[in-house]
């Protein structure tokens, strides 16, 4: 794999094709003190002690409090199972050495996003300081999910193709009510944090490869981006890698939750890849609509299908995810992940992890006891 996306010549890199809907997951972990439940910028110190089989699947993020899993290229969903569990499983014994934890949920409770330090790296330094107020309160994490796709007119086909559904994604993985100690009222306020950022959240529809490349050139001459990671869009090519990366939803605070949610977005991504979507482009208002009730009410939301797969009419998001199951059943079933796609059925059952923050909250008005709660309830 090179480094097309890294460089100055976004007018003619190239898609590198990968194996046919093979998978990569990025999980975004919290390092927290294990006693005070707090923030604590730990993460280049773990990193620094990482044993050396460790080291490929393990980076650091924008501020000192947040480690990144990742796994290899995977095959299957069974695949990134046993990559994650093992590579969770280690990371997470190696904090533990350092008197710290490894926390899933996309916000901290009640850390103060001021005080949070950032990583000492030239890249994060200049964003900061464009970004200012808007940067410093970013402190969340989220779940990166990426497809293996052939070339780079697929990957744009289904990148405009999915995002009518990535608010159904976002509600089934809701982790952030909470930030700086106060409820947000939203289900997924890290949403709402990234989209204070330039080029973040809701994309234009791109039409081709050939348009997309068009759109890199145009922002690059002028100044706007110098590499693809640049544009935080909820959905994007990778071209180095070649897949299409899915970035919408929050970290679940459940392993069997990561592992539904990748089942999912890969049986979606094949399902759209084989034309199984009406083609954009897509109302704005609508996808804008979708997107606020999934951040706003999570699974109690509502849904307008800008495409008619689904549904003709408004619905209920849990009944929006009934439906999309249904449709990329015959996919999960050609990818042999049938069983990891009946886990979703556990999320609408009892909730996201955000209707379980909350519970706990209501119960014990601690948020340190609901910290260790979730956290406990990780590999259930």
């Amino acid at each position: 794999m090179g480094n097309q996306g890294e460089g100055h010549d976004l007018c003619s890199i190239v898609f590198n094709s990968s194996s046919e809907f093979s998978l990569g997951v990025e999980l975004e972990f919290q390092v927290i003190d294990s006693e005070s439940t707090d923030l604590v910028p730990k993460a280049p110190l773990l990193f620094e002690n990482l044993p050396e089989s460790l080291k490929p699947a393990v980076t650091l993020e924008f501020i000192q409090s947040i480690l990144e899993v990742q796994t290899g290229i995977c095959s299957s969903v069974s695949d990134v199972e046993r990559d994650l569990r093992d590579v969770c499983s280690q990371s997470s014994a190696l904090a533990e050495k350092f008197n710290t934890l490894l926390f899933a949920a996309s916000l901290h409770p009640s850390a103060i996003a001021h005080k949070q330090e950032l990583t000492d790296d030239p890249r994060y330094e200049k964003i900061m300081e464009e970004l200012q107020i808007v940067g410093r309160r970013f402190i969340t994490q989220g779940i990166h999910v990426h497809v293996g796709l052939p070339d780079g007119e697929t990957a744009i086909r289904v990148c405009d193709a999915v995002q009518p559904f990535l608010p159904i994604l976002l509600s089934l993985s809701t982790s952030s009510p909470y930030y700086q100690g106060i409820d947000t009222g939203f289900m997924s306020y890290r949403t709402k944090l990234f989209e204070a950022l330039p080029m973040a959240g809701l994309y234009d529809y791109i039409g081709s490869w050939d348009q997309f490349l068009q759109e890199l050139c145009f922002l690059e001459k002028r100044g706007v981006i110098s590499s693809i990671k640049d544009l935080w869009w909820d959905a994007r090519p990778h071209p180095d890698f070649g897949t299409l990366e899915i970035r919408t939803c929050d970290l679940p605070t459940r392993f069997s939750d990561i592992l539904g949610l990748t089942a999912l977005v890969q049986a979606l991504v094949v399902t759209l890849a084989r034309g199984g979507a009406r083609p954009g482009p897509y109302s704005q208002a609508l996808l804008r609509f979708n997107k606020w009730h999934a951040a706003r009410h999570g699974l109690q939301g509502s849904f307008i299908d800008p495409t008619e797969m689904l549904a003709e009419r408004k619905i209920g998001l849990k009944e929006a995810v009934v439906l999309l199951l249904e449709k990329v059943k015959p996919a999960a079933e050609e990818l042999g992940s049938t069983d990891f796609l009946q886990l979703i059925g556990n999320i609408k059952e009892r909730g996201t992890g955000a209707d379980q923050m909350r519970a706990l909250y209501s119960r014990t008005q601690d948020y340190n006891q609901v910290i260790i709660d979730i956290h406990q309830r990780f590999w259930k």
